[in-house]
């Protein structure tokens, strides 16, 4: 079955990041309603969203919550080895896609925002999931490596029938959505 692909619009401060972080399970100080497969998140506790987090989530931080001191490779195989989703051949293959390959070696702190980016895309990637939360996934790209980026996640999501939720400031980049909500 398809997953859909949502895109929520909407200025600074209007709560995007924090509408992923509800759907994560990291926030709870909200008013309303929040579900998953039918289930009110209220009623998770750990080993709840341990297993979601393991096998149906994957998010891609808006401040990226990379490991400094790790090397970009490190940072993604802690995640990858947690399931073994992807093999070792594909990140590489991967990050050679996004220009990453050469850079995989320096510690996260010496990799610019853009690189730390697509080291946290690239770590996202790399564990199973049915729906991918994109928080800002691309403010510190070029148009280049944004197409890039938008390419690998596409054809992710495919190859999973996987779906996704990206919070944007109004840009739309590479994607075609099932549905735009404008905050």
């Amino acid at each position: 079955m398809k997953r859909e692909k949502y895109l929520v619009n909407a200025a600074s401060g209007k709560g995007k990041s924090t509408l992923l972080h509800i759907i994560y399970g990291i926030r709870d100080d909200y008013d309303g309603r929040a579900s998953l497969h039918g289930k009110d998140v209220r009623h998770f506790g750990a080993n709840d969203w341990a297993a979601c987090r393991q096998r149906q989530l994957s998010i891609v931080f808006q401040d990226l919550r990379l490991f400094p001191q790790l090397t970009g490779l490190e940072n993604i195989l802690l995640k990858n080895g947690q399931t073994n989703c992807v093999p070792e051949p594909e990140i590489h293959d991967w990050a050679t896609r996004l220009g990453m390959e050469p850079y995989l070696k320096q510690t996260a702190a010496t990799l610019s925002y853009g690189q730390r980016q697509r080291i946290a895309i690239l770590r996202a990637l790399c564990q199973p999931f049915e729906t991918l939360l994109l928080d800002e996934p691309f403010s510190h790209l070029d148009e280049e490596n944004t197409r890039l980026a938008s390419n690998l996640i596409k054809e992710t999501c495919e190859k999973r029938q996987a779906g996704f939720v990206m919070v944007s400031l109004g840009e739309e980049y590479f994607f075609n959505y099932d549905e735009i909500i404008d905050l």
